[in-house]
């Protein structure tokens, strides 16, 4: 298949440590053409990063450089790693285009953003010849260790309960605490974080989540409200488990833990030589299993994923391709609508919150 040139909207620190890095271990899957940012000096930061990998990419900024990726013809495909409030507006543009879109999560900034943006997106099926892929970056659908963990779900048999725990040090000494645009977000980095942790447990559990409740509180004022969540989730399945996410921890802890009638499977997030990965630990009353150690690599292959998937695009050149829906704008919808849910149960104080389905 023919390399598609793509092109990448934002030049902050998740690009730079994330993005360039892994896409250069796929450089013979796609041509990056431009990276662009709103200021120039932020914009050949980032591209002086990927000229070590990519020497022909070209420096974008401002309003005519996005204009000028906007209307180039060559470039196939975007990925959108900009501030929550501005990424879908942004992304719809490049869609109305004509260009495939890869969008950072969360999928959007609010529940009405969310059902105006996936009406516009349907619209251009009566526009476009052949409607682009908008997808939403969530990586943790596509780490290795989580996808064999639901794959082990079945070992354990019918779902009895679950929890997730999640402890994160989101202080001055975490280069995600200076983006401002986080502290100015509603929600703030609990939602930006929490649509990781919605994602895996609908991938765990295979199904969806029906209703909520939760309680909020705000203890680091240096940190945007709320920064502590505790949640209530019932699934469809008829089982229900719980949801801890703590912002302003000093250390850091993430778990999932799923009881059985058959048995428990257990999910860490452990560092082993200075790389964070998964360990899975299968219980039964027979034996315990540990799997391997995953390092952390749902990046890659989610890009893997959104690559193959322009390519094949391309080629077909109608509405007859499917793409991987795990990486669809619908998937990264339904995560935002429970996080979304979270929070207003929060603001009443743990009231009961049907979660609006998508």
């Amino acid at each position: 298949m023919e390399r598609p040139q793509i092109a990448i909207l934002g030049a902050g620190i998740f690009v730079r440590t994330e993005y360039i890095p892994r896409l250069s271990e796929i450089s013979d899957l796609f041509i990056l053409k431009a990276i662009w940012s709103r200021t120039e000096e932020s914009a050949r930061g980032a591209v002086d990063i990927a000229k070590k990998f990519f020497p022909n990419v070209e420096c974008k900024w401002g309003d005519a450089g996005l204009d000028e990726i906007t209307k180039d013809s060559s470039i196939a495909a975007v990925i959108v790693a900009l501030a929550a409030q501005i990424q879908v507006d942004l992304s719809l543009k490049l869609l109305k285009a004509g260009k495939h879109v890869l969008q950072e999560k969360p999928a959007a900034a609010s529940i009405d953003e969310v059902e105006t943006a996936l009406s516009s997106y349907n619209s251009l099926s009566t526009s476009l010849p052949c409607r682009p892929i908008w997808a939403v970056a969530e990586n943790f659908r596509f780490e290795p260790a989580l996808v064999e963990g639901a794959k082990f779900m079945a070992d354990i048999g019918d779902m009895v309960n679950f929890q997730i725990i999640v402890e994160v040090p989101m202080n001055s000494s975490n280069p995600y605490f200076s983006t401002s645009w986080r502290h100015n977000f509603a929600g703030g980095y609990i939602l930006d974080m929490g649509v990781h942790f919605v994602a895996s447990l609908r991938l765990l559990a295979g199904c969806e989540v029906t209703a909520v409740s939760a309680t909020t509180s705000h203890v680091d004022t240096s940190l945007p409200p709320p920064d502590n969540m505790s949640s209530v989730i019932q699934l469809e399945n008829g089982c229900s488990g719980v949801l801890v996410t703590v912002v302003s921890a000093k250390t850091y802890q993430t778990f999932w833990r799923i009881v059985g009638l058959k048995g428990t499977l257990q999910i860490d997030v452990e560092n082993r030589e200075g790389k964070y990965g998964y360990l899975i630990t299968l219980s039964t009353p027979e034996r315990q299993t540990k799997s391997p150690f995953y390092p952390f690599s749902g990046v890659t292959e989610e890009l893997k994923t959104f690559l193959g998937d322009v390519s094949r695009a391309i080629l077909k050149k109608d509405d007859s391709f499917q793409a991987e829906p795990r990486i669809s704008f619908l998937e990264g919808a339904r995560d935002f609508a429970v996080l979304d849910a979270m929070l207003e149960s929060g603001k009443k104080k743990g009231a009961l919150v049907q979660v609006k389905k998508f």
